[in-house]
């Protein structure tokens, strides 16, 4: 059987120290397979019981949570307000929280904003701070879909303000006791599980090494549990799919935009289709820790993927579906030549660095929170998949992004350098490298951002309440857009590559810059020297 093969081959495809998977149907058990080390070191093994780190598929469980103690979460709008005191336009509410609709910048990069070193403490206070301190929004609540993790953790916040329970016992009550989940808890602290299981860093070919996390997490991604702690959740979700009211009916219901569009995100789940089914489900990360679950409804159909190492869960778990559905996982036709409209652009509304090239054989846009391949239909002329679409016109492409519920026109931006001219010799044609240095100070962060010229090489750096960012090389894009590069940060995945978009005077004087990625966009810092 697929399937049978897949759970096989699943270990050395994705290769690290351990690792656990399942698929059920109907309830049961179809396969179910565990492997390796829980802890290397200690030589621990990966077994069905096993305490693994679910970091965002908690946002699932926190919403299952608000419905249970708040059927109508309207009746906690007063309490968003009351937690972004600086906020100077209209807040968020409950449900644009749980949707991911809330317009506030995702906190772990705004983090990296104010300088926080990768593997520094961030807890409560910490996260009161950034969060307290926010007086902007990237967009109109309801009105687009970004990322922030910030939305669960105030709901697991307010929750506890609300019942005077702490979270731990509220998901107890609401949840794991209902469900069977009996060695599921709250694991908030990041740098240990009860039972020592370890997160790890690195490849086969560089060696893995235990990863350093010290976050201190809630509702955004501080659940704890086994495999057959998900097992009892896939089986309860279906006993329960024929009940309207059940829980994982009302969170994975319908969902939309203000102008009633749908929305692929709701309640902390997905909406996603795949080989022609639709599903609903979520990953999971830290350093160190990756996870994926997803529920095909009309198949019954639910798949488990739980690696104590960075390799793709998400893609580990699109193989077992295929497989379980006895689908072929089709080859992508490869690319030869990159069409004439690859290239860099600016994204009008979030103002952000968008780049379209050609990578392994298909086209890669770098534009969200990670690059994404596009399929190239030579017929039409247009780029795809099943959440973007690029369309080029003479006037630039157009970028349709249907999870953000946004469509704009880049403009191209890299102003047709010569063929000849490496990056940084046109960096210094346009004077680049004398009149960009300096420091820069965001008013609404309280925060600063450095460049600096060493050795004919552009540098930069974030500063703020949280220390002093480390240097990255910055990459010159287009006349006064440059990108500093975020390998590394708090939480498991960076924000990526932050746009740096200089502005001048009608002088010519550089006077500012602004600041963002797609996590966090929009941040606007004035020259101070």
């Amino acid at each position: 059987m697929k399937l049978d093969a897949a759970i096989d081959g699943i270990a050395r495809a994705y290769p690290g120290p351990g690792g656990a998977c399942a698929v059920l149907q109907r309830g049961e058990v179809l396969e179910k397979r565990t492997w390796g080390w829980a802890n290397a070191e200690r030589r621990i093994p990966f077994t069905p019981y096993t305490l693994f780190r679910l970091c965002s598929i908690t946002k699932q469980f926190t919403c299952a949570t608000l419905l249970t103690e708040f059927p109508d979460p309207s009746v906690l709008d007063a309490h968003v307000r009351d937690r972004l005191p600086a906020l100077e336009e209209s807040p968020p509410t409950t449900l644009h929280l749980c949707h991911n609709q809330s317009g506030l910048r995702d906190y772990w990069a705004v983090a990296m904003l104010h300088g926080s070193p990768v593997e520094a403490p961030f807890a409560a206070a910490e996260a009161r701070r950034v969060i307290g301190g926010t007086r902007t929004l990237q967009f109109t609540p309801g009105t687009r879909y970004s990322y922030a993790n910030q939305n669960f953790r105030l709901l697991s916040d307010i929750l506890e303000e609300r019942t005077g329970r702490s979270f731990g016992e509220l998901l107890r009550r609401s949840i794991f006791e209902r469900v069977g989940m009996h060695d599921a808890l709250l694991a908030a602290d990041t740098r240990a599980m009860p039972d020592a299981t370890e997160g790890y860093e690195g490849t086969p070919q560089t060696g893995f090494r235990a990863a350093r996390n010290r976050i201190l997490w809630t509702g955004d991604a501080g659940l704890g549990a086994s495999l057959e702690d998900m097992i009892a959740w896939e089986r309860y979700i279906d006993t329960t799919r024929d009940d309207a009211e059940s829980l994982y009916r009302r969170l994975s219901a319908p969902v939309t935009f203000a102008d009633g569009t749908p929305a692929a995100y709701g309640f902390g789940l997905s909406r996603q289709t795949e080989y022609e089914h639709a599903f609903t489900g979520h990953g999971g990360a830290l350093r160190g820790w990756r996870s994926h679950r997803l529920y095909v409804p009309t198949e019954r159909l639910s798949v488990l993927v739980m690696f104590n190492h960075l390799s793709d869960a998400h893609g580990a778990a699109m193989d077992l579906l295929a497989a379980a559905l006895g689908i072929d996982r089709p080859p992508r036709p490869a690319l030869v030549e990159a069409p004439p409209w690859v290239g860099a652009y600016l994204e009008p509304e979030t103002g952000l660095a968008t780049r379209i090239d050609l990578a392994n054989g298909q086209l890669r846009l770098r534009f969200g929170h990670s690059a994404e391949r596009l399929d190239l239909d030579l017929g039409a002329g247009t780029a795809a998949n099943a959440a973007t679409r690029l369309e080029p016109t003479t006037d630039g492409v157009w970028m349709e992004r249907l999870v953000d519920h946004q469509r704009s026109l880049l403009r191209r931006c890299d102003a047709n350098p010569p063929a000849d001219a490496s990056r940084a010799a046109f960096a210094h044609n346009h004077r680049q490298l004398t009149d960009l240095p300096g420091r820069y100070r965001c008013a609404e962060l309280n925060a600063e951002t450095t460049v600096i010229d060493s050795g004919g090489i552009l540098y930069g750096a974030f500063s703020g309440f949280l220390g002093e960012g480390r240097m990255e090389m910055l990459e010159c894009v287009a006349p006064d857009v440059w990108l500093l590069p975020c390998p590394r940060a708090l939480d498991h995945t960076p924000p990526g590559d932050w746009t740096l978009a200089f502005r001048r005077d009608p002088h010519g004087r550089v006077v500012g810059v602004t600041v963002g990625c797609w996590l966090a966009r929009g941040l606007n810092y004035e020259r101070i020297d």
